[in-house]
């Protein structure tokens, strides 16, 4: 199987299955079919073999786990699109949920996360972000590995406490921007957020799964709670997009796709984002295509999309749009202008006069050439089209091969343990009598340093055991605590 039969217009558009990496948009006002079409590229690229990721905001992406029904209207689109071979069938699905309530548990690190994408999620200040930045550089240096927010918590106390010494060594740090960020990190627990940090971290190669038969496994981020937190949501899956394009090696173009990644409500992406925030998401959509990766964005409007993104989306769905407002008016004309012409339709009027279940259609042809755009009856998909039962989500969540791994968490001694063991150490040391006022003068400078910074051979013991931690840990510079995608393209150091 080299393509995918998304539906018929004056001939059958099909979606080729070399250029799936090739990335898309698909747009549409509300109603208008959007999740159906997703659901019939995400069946249609994991029976080629391809594994996919896709968020389920909603509730209703759960249903491609069972098989759908097979009514007289959709007997009759079968016929009338020309499907061969059409058969109701449940799709090899696997469901991750961040706060581990409908699936398996989500995680990162603190590490690898990264200052610059935490901060964002965090909402601090520039100012805040820059104590945040000494707070990882100080993590670096003493080997501390931050992997849940206890770790982070107990690191800021440490700074607080030691403000004097951290800002001679590091620059400026202020207690009102400390407290600024434990108070962010507090409002971050209380919406669920902590259940994000921790071990065992994701693996991605548990992302690119296929079953028994071949086919690719289809990855159900479940969302419905997570998309209300905009920020935590859309960070959570740029960190996702970024850890695959700093893990996975470059393959060129190949004959399928290795993982494709739909993007719902993709504007909340942009939404607020600066300027050096977009140009990094534009380069790693540009180069993640060389490793085989397909993205898919899913919103509203197409001008949800920045404009240098969207150059790179050569496969286009684009359902109705209403031009009830002068927003409405701008998206349709912008839409209308992003499709090959074609010289039997006028776009900007079809927009608006599509039913459900209809599109305007465009796919990269032989040679990578965009097709003219085509008035397409999108064709059904093959599972249940709605929310299946929590008993139907439990049966399918049992039966996943990577429950025993990630379903219980693991906690293992990282910085809030060795700080709190230093603290202890610190306040035995000041209780000892003193031995001698030579001995205090000439030791004591020392002894304070190895309680607050550790001795060399503690911390010559913490970064043997992050060595060890190969997730978190890398070559670059000795041996720093890596970080995820976007603390390396905004600026702090990167996985090699």
């Amino acid at each position: 199987m080299d393509r995918i039969l998304i539906g018929k217009g004056e001939q059958p558009v099909e979606l080729l299955a070399r250029y799936g990496n090739r990335h898309g948009l698909i747009a549409g006002a509300t109603g208008t079919g959007k999740t159906i079409s997703l659901m019939v590229l995400a069946e249609g690229f994991s029976r080629m073999g391809v594994p996919v990721l896709m968020a389920d905001v909603k509730g209703d992406v759960s249903g491609m786990a069972q098989a759908g029904v097979t009514t007289e209207k959709i007997r009759q689109r079968v016929a009338g699109i020309g499907i061969e071979g059409y058969v109701n069938e449940a799709n090899a699905v696997m469901f991750w949920d961040v706060f581990g309530h409908a699936g398996h548990p989500v995680r990162t690190t603190i590490s690898e996360m990264g200052p610059s994408l935490l901060g964002r999620i965090l909402e601090i200040s520039d100012t805040q972000a820059g104590v945040f930045e000494i707070a990882f550089k100080l993590a670096d240096d003493q080997g501390l590995l931050l992997l849940d927010m206890d770790d982070l918590r107990a690191l800021l106390t440490f700074i607080a406490d030691n403000r004097k010494e951290v800002s001679t060594k590091y620059g400026l740090v202020s207690t009102q921007s400390v407290a600024a960020i434990q108070r962010a990190l507090l409002t971050l627990q209380r919406e669920g957020g902590e259940a994000l940090f921790g071990e065992p971290a994701l693996e991605l190669n548990d992302l690119l799964r296929t079953d028994l038969s071949g086919r690719g496994i289809i990855n159900i981020l479940v969302a419905d709670q997570l998309v209300l937190k905009p920020r935590l949501y859309s960070s959570f899956l740029l960190w996702l997009l970024s850890e695959l394009y700093e893990n996975l090696p470059e393959v060129g173009d190949l004959d399928k796709p290795r993982l494709v990644f739909f993007f719902d409500e993709a504007h909340l992406l942009f939404d607020d984002a600066p300027p050096v925030l977009r140009q990094r998401v534009e380069q790693v959509v540009r180069i993640i295509r060389s490793k085989g990766v397909g993205v898919y964005f899913c919103s509203q409007f197409p001008d949800d999309v920045p404009n240098e993104i969207l150059g790179q989306l050569g496969n286009r769905i684009q359902h109705a749009l209403r031009a009830y407002t002068p927003r409405d008016q701008k998206a349709v004309k912008t839409a209308a202008q992003t499709f090959v012409a074609n010289p039997k339709l006028n776009v900007a009027e079809v927009i608006s006069q599509l039913g459900v279940g209809e599109a305007l259609v465009s796919t990269l042809q032989e040679k990578g050439i965009p097709m003219p755009v085509e008035r397409t009856i999108m064709s059904p998909p093959r599972c249940r089209m709605g929310a299946i039962t929590p008993e139907e989500r439990a049966a399918v969540r049992a039966r996943s091969p990577v429950g025993g791994k990630y379903d219980a968490p693991v906690n293992r001694e990282s910085a809030y343990e060795i700080l709190n063991r230093r603290t202890l150490e610190k306040k035995t040391g000041e209780a000892e009598p003193n031995r001698s006022g030579a001995d205090e003068q000439s030791q004591g400078g020392g002894r304070l340093s190895d309680f607050l910074w550790g001795t060399t051979r503690r911390q010559g013991m913490v970064e043997t055991m992050a060595k060890q931690a190969a997730r978190t840990v890398g070559s670059q510079l000795g041996r720093q605590i890596l970080r995820g995608l976007l603390g390396g393209i905004l600026g702090g150091s990167r996985r090699r």
